[in-house]
């Protein structure tokens, strides 16, 4: 059996600043015609900069969906068309003020797969120099140094909730082990 659904059907119920909902009909291996609710969203980049002492760079703001204050890596969304990578580095000058000698890809990481087409890319940030943060006029957070060891901890402990930062950073300590 061949694992595929083809789209038979897509209709924007909701055209967003951030994102797309749509309405539709796929047919299943079987033939099956069944409803499908999607949503459409261009996708993001999150960056863990690690500096030589093996400290990572957090970013902890309020997450509105979350109604809380969550420590992340410094992530964002990518524009249409924008390349991963270049975003990356967008976002990890933006958020830290950094900028990187070496990026490394860590994968990409489906955050809903069964219902969002949202992609994320991830990627190491080494061998850094300092800089200024100069957010977005809409963005509001405070940068956190912490010993990635840690933060590994921290992990296991639930204390990171964020799935993207989880991924990242435990993805990242095994790399540089």
């Amino acid at each position: 059996m061949e694992l595929f659904e083809k789209e038979i059907e897509r209709n924007i119920v909701f055209d967003g600043r951030i994102f797309k909902t749509a309405v539709c009909k796929a047919e299943l291996p079987n033939g099956e015609v069944v409803g499908r609710e999607l949503t459409v969203h261009s996708g993001g980049v999150c960056i863990l900069p690690v500096d030589s002492e093996g400290y990572g760079y957090f970013v902890k703001q309020y997450r509105y969906g979350a109604g809380k204050v969550l420590l992340e890596v410094p992530a964002g969304k990518l524009e249409v068309g924008e390349d991963p990578f270049d975003a990356a580095l967008r976002e990890l000058s933006e958020e830290t003020g950094f900028t990187a000698g070496q990026v490394v890809p860590m994968g990409i990481l489906y955050s809903s797969p069964a219902i969002m087409t949202e992609k994320i890319y991830m990627y190491l940030a080494l061998d850094l120099t300092g800089g200024r943060q100069h957010l977005d006029h809409d963005e509001f957070l405070e940068l956190e140094r912490i010993k990635l060891s840690d933060v590994c901890d921290m992990v296991y402990k639930n204390e990171i909730e964020d799935g993207k930062s989880q991924v990242l950073i435990l993805k990242s300590a095994h790399y540089l082990k």
